[in-house]
């Protein structure tokens, strides 16, 4: 908000003095406070372009800004920087913005309603979600909400992987468990079978249905009901366990629809009409080494089955025919080597591939007080998603995820996330909203309200932690633009903790409620109503609840409050 304040007014600036600006110049807030609020390298990156040295084009600029009232002062720096002192008025009125907008506060329209699908989680349909495709989920749904609260038209896409071997053992996986309640012993279960306890319950399940019907049909018959029964129940199941983590997808693709809709076919129609496929060892191959992959790859195999590749370019076929701007493609950290292929036929099919965006979202280690918890999900030996959920929380379980640079591995703390305590992360950013809450009631039971409140005495708010507060919530709407461009949601995190640790330092330092001195408690009740509505809205968008009532375990939490706040 504030950046682009000044931005503005350096391109006025620029205008005014016929000055060429390079655009890509930066406007950052210096690590030392005493350089100013804001700095810009805008002298130093146009210098060549108006055949001036960088500091004599910088004091040109600070000479003009200062007629500026908005600033306190502008002042040049070292090779050119130019440094920037804001008046507090410019901070009141963003305060004064923030009051206004409440709930709405950082929603723009910097997306012009562009249309983005992020497609996440996209779980193989044979068992119940993990802690990966929890993260995966906290990530794209974060993501989400962000985006269209900056104006873009996000829509969550769940690509259901249902076709195909890996369904096949899931069937044959169920008929053991299902024969083992009919008497049938398994003296060795095939390794390559899904051995998890889910399965035992999926059995139970389909024997109350059908009893001992299913094994008087054939084979074949038999294990495609417990597939298409399988398939049902577990993704039932996938959809009760996203709902659980506030995680609600606009839309489910299933690749077994896909294949009944002849995408495949037309697929590789459309590849073998653009010429860039060729026939050995009786397989039919794609030229893909042709359009930026590092090999040629096999499209059908002699068999005459398709390759996993051939579904996959169909289901990104449909996502550039639906007409969105933007592809978002969430995938784990083994799928480096998949990515190239698909680029390259999409390329080789004349679509944009630079349309098609992919994170990688690194691998997870759970700890469980200093020790790692080993997990194998063909063995079993998982930690379900809603596990996850009953143990920490799904506030926690958010955060801890959305924490994380989703380039970064990620050690997730279960002893730390269970805390109730300002030890936890997403406890003491609530924590801090409760408290605001609790301060704000004690207000009302004083009799003093903002109904009689002038602006004019914002002015009384001079501390220096309290404009570093305002300037901190002021960040808060280009943050959100940010956190849109990079896909970098743990931005938001960060952003949310900074801020509840600047409201606890200063509510531990300052009386808010004050009686005897109603104007300057009116005041600040004024700023910490907008720090309120700021760490609500973030909360918010990482799918977190604000809570209006906490109670802390550690008597030294509470300072100058109650145990309940």
């Amino acid at each position: 908000m504030l950046r682009k304040k000044i931005h503005n007014h350096l391109l006025e600036c620029a205008e005014a003095l016929k000055i060429k600006v390079n655009p890509h110049f930066s406007l950052e807030i210096p690590n030392n406070v005493n350089h100013g609020d804001y700095s810009t390298n805008i002298a130093m990156l146009s210098a060549k372009l108006n055949k001036k040295k960088p500091r004599v084009l910088a004091d040109k600029i600070a000479k003009y800004l200062n007629k500026n009232k908005d600033y306190k002062s502008v002042t040049v720096a070292g090779p050119g920087f130019i440094n920037f002192k804001l008046t507090h008025r410019i901070f009141y009125e963003g305060l004064q913005f923030i009051n206004k907008k409440k709930k709405s506060f950082g929603m723009s329209n910097y997306g012009e309603k562009q249309k983005v699908l992020i497609e996440f989680v996209s779980a193989n349909p044979t068992g119940p979600l993990n802690i990966v495709s929890a993260r995966a989920a906290a990530y794209g749904d974060t993501l989400s909400k962000v985006l269209d609260f900056v104006g873009f038209n996000s829509f969550k896409e769940f690509y259901v992987n249902d076709f195909g071997n890996q369904v096949d053992i899931l069937a044959e996986s169920l008929e053991i468990r299902y024969r083992e309640l009919h008497g049938d012993v398994v003296i060795e279960f095939p390794p390559e079978a899904y051995h998890g306890e889910y399965l035992i319950d999926l059995a139970v399940q389909l024997n109350t249905i059908e009893g001992t019907k299913l094994l008087h049909i054939s084979e074949k018959d038999r294990l495609e009901r417990m597939k298409n029964f399988a398939l049902e129940e577990l993704h039932n199941m996938q959809v009760a366990s996203l709902e659980k983590f506030g995680v609600i997808f606009d839309n489910w693709m299933s690749e077994k629809k896909l294949r009944k809709e002849g995408a495949i076919e037309e697929t590789l129609s459309y590849l073998a009409e653009a010429d860039c496929t060729f026939e050995k060892d009786d397989a039919v191959w794609f030229y893909s080494s042709r359009f930026g992959d590092e090999k040629d790859r096999v499209l059908m195999k002699a068999d005459g089955n398709t390759t996993y590749f051939v579904p996959d370019i169909a289901y990104h076929i449909t996502k550039y025919q639906r007409g969105f701007k933007y592809l978002i493609d969430v995938l784990g950290p083994d799928h480096h080597g998949y990515v190239p292929r698909l680029r390259s036929a999409l390329t080789a099919l004349k679509y944009d591939n630079s349309k098609l965006e992919v994170v990688y979202l690194q691998h997870i280690n759970l700890f469980n007080e200093g020790e790692i918890v080993k997990m194998s999900k063909r063995a079993g030996k998982i930690v379900t998603m809603d596990e996850l959920i009953d143990d920490v929380g799904k506030d926690a379980a958010r955060f801890f995820f959305i924490d994380r640079k989703p380039s970064a591995h990620l050690n997730f703390d279960l002893e730390l996330a269970r805390k109730k305590s300002s030890e936890n992360p997403v406890f003491y950013i609530q924590y801090a909203h409760a408290r605001i809450n609790s301060v704000l009631k004690k207000a009302r039971k004083a009799k003093i309200s903002l109904k009689d409140y002038d602006v004019k005495d914002l002015s009384r708010l001079s501390k220096n932690s309290e404009i570093l507060i305002i300037k901190k919530m002021l960040e808060f709407p280009t943050l959100l633009e940010t956190i849109a461009d990079s896909r970098e949601p743990h931005h938001l995190a960060t952003y949310a903790f900074e801020l509840a640790g600047m409201f606890h330092k200063y509510y531990a330092k300052y009386h808010i409620i004050n009686p005897r001195f109603k104007t300057m408690s009116q005041s600040r009740i004024y700023l910490i109503k907008s720090v309120k509505y700021a760490l609500a809205n973030c909360l918010h968008l990482m799918g977190i609840s604000a809570p209006d009532k906490m109670v802390s375990l550690k008597p030294e939490d509470n300072e100058k409050d109650s145990a309940n706040i």
